[in-house]
């Protein structure tokens, strides 16, 4: 059945949507299941690696787990720590969860802590289903509203989830993902470090 033209807000329609375009490409790429999106950057720039003498060191992340308990990246100095940022509404943090359950386990005979950062999730419980679901057993601090995450400005932005980053043993940035990671990219990000030592 023809729609009847509403002449009056058809420029209003038009203006709005126009407007609200930015936004709404960048809540597709910041959760997207899809590497070939156009919005996503190349894969070259997702995930970098970053050379010793390149490295800052790593803001002062903090603050209380899903659980309850404190925790400090500053607790973990002397390990290599995998932060990963996630939230259980987010489709790739559910893709990728395998992988980083699986390198957790592999890893961290080697000195390897992982430590989970979760985001704009409604409830603690749905965050807490969702370690069950996958069989989570790392702690994940509790950041509804992104404090933790404006803590790494310039590194990755708030509104890339999931990301994960690479701290080495001295506190410095050495690695970051701004995707969902295969277990793969995981590990290229990880085993370089436990080379240094």
């Amino acid at each position: 059945m023809p729609q009847l033209p509403a002449p009056h807000c058809r420029g209003i329609t038009r203006r709005t949507a126009l407007l609200a375009l930015p936004a709404v490409v960048a809540a597709v790429s910041a959760c997207s299941a899809s590497d070939d999106a156009p919005q996503q950057p190349a894969d070259d720039q997702r995930l970098l690696r970053i050379p010793a003498s390149d490295r800052k060191p790593a803001p002062d992340v903090r603050g209380e787990t899903l659980t309850g308990q404190s925790v400090a990246l500053a607790d973990y100095r002397g390990k290599i720590v995998v932060i990963n940022v996630w939230g259980s509404w987010c489709a790739p943090c559910r893709a990728e969860a395998p992988h980083l359950k699986k390198v957790h386990q592999d890893t961290r005979q080697h000195g390897v802590v992982f430590l989970g950062i979760n985001t704009r999730d409604a409830t603690q419980s749905n965050a807490l289903a969702f370690e069950e679901t996958y069989g989570i057993t790392y702690p994940s601090l509790w950041d509804p509203v992104g404090r933790q995450l404006l803590k790494f400005e310039g590194t990755i932005s708030p509104s890339a989830i999931p990301s994960t980053i690479v701290i080495d043993r001295a506190g410095r940035i050495a690695a970051r993902a701004i995707k969902a990671v295969s277990e793969d990219e995981l590990r290229s990000m990880i085993e370089p470090l436990l080379a240094e030592g």
